[in-house]
C-alpha cells in the first residue's frame, strides 16, 4: 500500500473549470487503487466545488484542509488538500443558496493568475524535495498569469524555468497515439524559424526516451515534415533538406529507430493505426489539431461532450509532470458540466509514470 505513489494535483485557475473537474475525478475510487492523490489549491474553491457535485451529479465528498503532505489521509471520500489560501470566500458565491448564480467564471483576472502560479510552484517544490512522487496540473490560463506579473506562456516554460531544465518538450498522449513538439506556444512564422536540425534531433531522442520510460523497449519514432509534402524536394520549402533530415540521419546513427520525414497530411492516421510509437511534430497546431481530433469527442444528440479525453506532458524534466489536454472552461465554470476525463488519465499516466520509477 505504500509503494502506491504521492501525486500532487494543482487545482488550475481558481475561476475556470478546475476546481470542479478536480472533485470529479476524486470521485473515481479506482484513482486511490494507483496512487496517493493530494491536492494543492484553496479551500474556498474546493468547498464550492464539491457543494456543485453534491446538487448537479450527486457526488459527496469531503475536503481534508492540511499544511503538510505528511497529514494527508489518502483515503477514497475525503480529498486532501494543501490550502494555498489565496481566494477569499467573498469571491466564490454561496451555491447552497437555491437563487445563487450557477456559475463564477469571472475569466482571466490577476487574482486568479497569481493563485494558479501559486499552485503550480508549489507542486513542483513538493516534487523536487522528493515528498511528492509526481505532479497534475489542471489547466491555467497564460492571460492571468502574465496579468499578475509572472511572464511565461504556460505550465512547460514554468517548469523548465523552476526545475532549471534546459532540455524539454511536451508530449500530448491519448492512449497510445503520441505527439512530441519542436515548438509550441509561439506564432507560426516564428515556429517555422525554429526548425532547427539540433531541435529536431532533441525532441527525437526526447521522444524514445519517454516510450522506453512508458516500456516500450524498442520504439519507433515518426518525424513529421513542415511543409506540404514534405516540400517536394525543395520546391515547396528547404526545411525538410537542410534541418529535418540531417537531424534523423544523426539520430539513427545513435541507434534510434526513426522515419522520415513524412507527409504531415497522412502521418497521424498512420500513427493511429499503429504505425509508429510516437510522432515528433514541427509545431503546436500540427501536433494538437490530430490530438483533439481523436480525444476530444462531442455528441450532436445531446449537445454535449461526450469525451474530452489526452494528457499534456513535459518530457526532459527532473520530476514527473502531466497535465490536462484542455483549457480553463470559463463558461462552464460552475455548472457541475464540465467533463473530468482528461483529468482522470493525466492522473493515471502520472501514477504509471512514477511506479516505473520507484520500480
Amino acid at each position: 500500500m505504500n509503494k502506491k505513489p504521492i501525486i500532487a494535483i494543482s487545482m488550475g485557475d481558481p475561476f475556470g473549470n478546475g476546481p470542479e473537474i478536480t472533485v470529479k475525478a476524486l470521485s473515481d475510487e479506482h484513482l486511490y487503487e494507483t496512487c496517493r492523490p493530494v491536492v494543492v489549491g484553496d479551500a474556498s474553491c474546493m468547498e464550492y466545488a464539491c457543494r456543485i457535485a453534491r446538487k448537479v451529479s450527486g457526488i459527496d465528498l469531503r475536503i481534508h484542509v492540511i499544511s503538510e503532505v505528511n497529514e494527508a489521509r489518502f483515503t477514497y471520500g475525503t480529498i486532501d488538500l494543501v490550502d494555498m489560501n489565496k481566494v477569499p470566500s467573498s469571491s466564490i458565491p454561496d451555491h447552497s443558496a437555491e437563487d445563487s448564480p450557477a456559475a463564477f467564471g469571472v475569466g482571466a483576472c490577476a487574482l486568479g493568475g497569481e493563485a494558479a502560479f501559486s499552485y503550480v510552484t508549489t507542486v513542483i517544490d513538493l516534487a523536487m524535495k522528493g515528498l511528492v512522487d509526481g505532479t497534475v496540473t489542471n489547466a491555467i490560463s497564460k492571460e492571468s498569469i502574465n496579468m499578475a506579473g509572472h511572464h511565461y506562456s504556460g505550465h512547460t516554460e514554468i517548469y523548465a524555468d523552476y526545475t532549471g531544465t534546459k532540455r524539454y518538450a511536451m508530449m500530448l498522449a491519448h492512449h497510445d497515439f503520441r505527439v512530441v513538439h519542436v515548438s509550441t506556444h509561439v506564432s507560426l512564422r516564428e515556429a517555422c524559424d525554429r526548425v532547427k536540425k539540433d531541435r529536431v534531433l532533441e525532441c527525437i531522442q526526447l521522444a524514445a526516451e519517454a516510450c522506453k520510460d512508458m516500456g516500450i523497449a524498442n520504439p519507433k519514432v515518426a518525424v513529421a515534415g513542415l511543409n506540404p509534402h514534405c516540400g517536394e524536394n525543395g520546391l515547396f520549402g528547404t526545411e525538410e533538406i537542410d534541418e529535418i533530415q540531417p537531424a534523423i540521419e544523426a539520430a539513427k546513427e545513435q541507434g534510434i529507430e526513426v522515419l522520415g520525414p513524412l507527409p504531415p497530411d497522412s502521418i497521424f492516421s498512420q500513427a493511429i493505426g499503429g504505425w509508429y510509437d510516437i510522432v515528433v511534430v514541427m509545431y503546436h497546431d500540427q501536433g494538437h489539431i490530430p490530438m483533439k481530433t481523436v480525444g476530444f469527442v462531442y455528441d450532436r444528440e445531446k449537445q454535449d461532450w461526450k469525451a474530452v479525453e489526452g494528457v499534456n506532458i513535459t518530457l526532459g524534466l527532473p520530476i514527473i509532470r502531466v497535465s490536462v489536454d484542455h483549457g480553463t472552461g470559463w463558461a462552464l465554470a460552475g455548472t457541475g458540466k464540465s467533463n473530468e476525463l482528461s483529468l482522470v488519465n493525466a492522473i493515471d499516466y502520472a501514477a504509471k509514470l512514477a511506479m516505473g520509477k520507484l520500480a
